[in-house]
């Protein structure tokens, strides 16, 4: 699996609740949650994104709260990955749960730079910079969650 897209960036820390607001969890329906992804943190980033977008941050992102509401506001925004140095281990398990790729890698990625992640292969290239970083591929199980669309999707109960 690849995907290619130009970068929207944050720092390190970007929490759940910035990721979604705790006012806007009286519901789980993914579109009204991506209406009001990154608000406290962007107010201009459900203006912007574009689907196919791919997120960067810093250290320890999607820490806070164990909510599934982050991941999947961050995907219904059209979002095709999210690309950091580390991530919470709840959200890390939670994007997998929903289906949303992300990849831990402390490479160079700046706002607006456009980049394509192979999973399969575990290479992040930034066509912007000419650069390529190594992270380590997901495993083929991590894979096929994934490329399901999320753990339930990915069960078959026939």
């Amino acid at each position: 699996m690849k995907v290619k897209g130009n970068v929207i960036k944050y720092g390190d820390n970007v929490d759940t609740d910035v990721i979604i607001p705790a006012r806007y969890l009286n519901t789980a329906n993914a579109k009204e949650l991506a209406a009001h992804c990154m608000e406290d943190l962007d107010e201009t980033f459900v203006s912007r994104v574009k689907k196919g977008d791919i997120m960067a941050g810093g250290a320890n992102f999607g820490c806070g709260s164990s909510r599934e509401h982050a991941p999947l506001a961050i995907k219904e925004s059209g979002i095709a990955a999210v690309v950091a140095k580390s991530f919470a281990r709840i959200f890390y398990r939670n994007a997998i749960n929903i289906g949303l790729p992300i990849v831990e890698c402390g490479c160079a990625i700046d706002e607006g730079d456009t980049i394509e992640i192979d999973f399969d292969n575990g290479k992040l290239t930034n066509l912007t910079k000419g650069t390529v970083d190594a992270f380590p591929p997901f495993p083929a199980f991590l894979q096929n969650i994934i490329a399901a669309g999320g753990l339930m999707k990915s069960i078959d109960c026939k």
